[in-house]
């Protein structure tokens, strides 16, 4: 069996935010792109990542005395540098799937940045290896 490499499984290129978004805008990205983690990105620099979870924890408790519109103000002035995961763990292009997924797994995450030479080249989450499983 041939040894099956980040590069011929990840999502090239992916989508990136930067630092000084709002969640609103990110939320809306995700929503759009159908994906539920981004790659933040500075001047060509993987800064972190944010995920999905990180938006519903950062946002205020049901259980609270805020209107809603209220909490929408609120969550209008969260930037992504102050919830995101701050230099994520990341894999290479030539990383074996099974190294990704032992990385994953060992850290509870379900996605890594993929980094080629200093620069943000793909990433590779649990959606990808799902896809895998229905090709062998």
């Amino acid at each position: 069996m041939r040894r099956l490499l980040v590069k011929d499984w990840m999502t090239p290129h992916p989508i990136t935010i930067h630092p000084q978004s709002t969640l609103p805008q990110v939320r809306k990205l995700m929503e759009e792109h159908h994906i539920r983690r981004l790659p933040v990105m500075e001047d060509d620099e993987l800064l972190g990542i944010i995920t999905i979870g990180d938006i519903r924890e950062a946002q205020p408790s049901d259980v609270n005395t805020l209107r809603s519109y209220e909490a929408e103000y609120l969550i209008a002035l969260i930037t992504v540098d102050t919830v995101m995961t701050a230099d994520p763990i990341t894999v290479t292009p030539e990383s074996t799937i099974a190294e990704a997924a032992r990385i994953m797994l060992e850290h509870k995450i379900s996605g890594l940045p993929v980094m080629k030479n200093g620069k943000l080249v793909g990433i590779i989450t649990e959606t990808d290896f799902c896809r895998l499983l229905t090709q062998i």
